[in-house]
């Protein structure tokens, strides 16, 4: 059982990111002015493409269950940084209405607060994948076994 609850962990956390690099590139130019708006302006377009290469690789690492260690690490590299800038709940910008649909100042701090912790959460996932690494259900074990008949 713990097998398979590890390959659908694996598989809802790789998906994410994956996803999200997804939108990344989709939304390009959209990623990069929100890049902006926090902050990111120094080379945008290059911090981009190497997040998008993070989460790409890091998520493709983590859902085959190969060098799962380097996996997560990867995408740590990228979320732990992006939990820190987006999400500052700690702060209230000046145009806090650009950033998220809320009311007041305060809205917005308890809904920033609330995704800090989500992504407190999906870094402790990370974590969780970065120490346990893969169990059965991983490529590498897959191909070891496989067997090509009549050779």
């Amino acid at each position: 059982m713990k097998d398979v609850l590890d390959l659908i962990a694996r598989i809802l956390i790789s998906g994410f990111f994956l996803y999200d690099a997804y939108d990344s590139i989709f939304y390009f130019q959209d990623t990069q002015a929100k890049m902006v708006y926090y902050g990111l302006s120094w080379n945008e377009e290059l911090l981009l493409l190497a997040s998008i290469v993070l989460l790409i690789v890091g998520g493709i690492l983590v859902l085959l269950g190969y060098r799962t260690t380097l996996g997560a690490s990867l995408l740590l590299l990228y979320f732990i940084p992006l939990t820190f800038i987006v999400h500052n709940f700690w702060s209230v910008p000046d145009s806090y209405q650009l950033a998220l649909p809320v009311q007041s100042p305060k809205d917005y701090q308890r809904l920033q607060g609330v995704l800090f912790m989500k992504n407190l959460a999906i870094i402790g996932g990370l974590l969780m994948v970065y120490v346990n690494q893969s169990r059965k259900y991983r490529i590498r074990r897959i191909f070891a076994t496989f067997r090509v008949p009549g050779a």
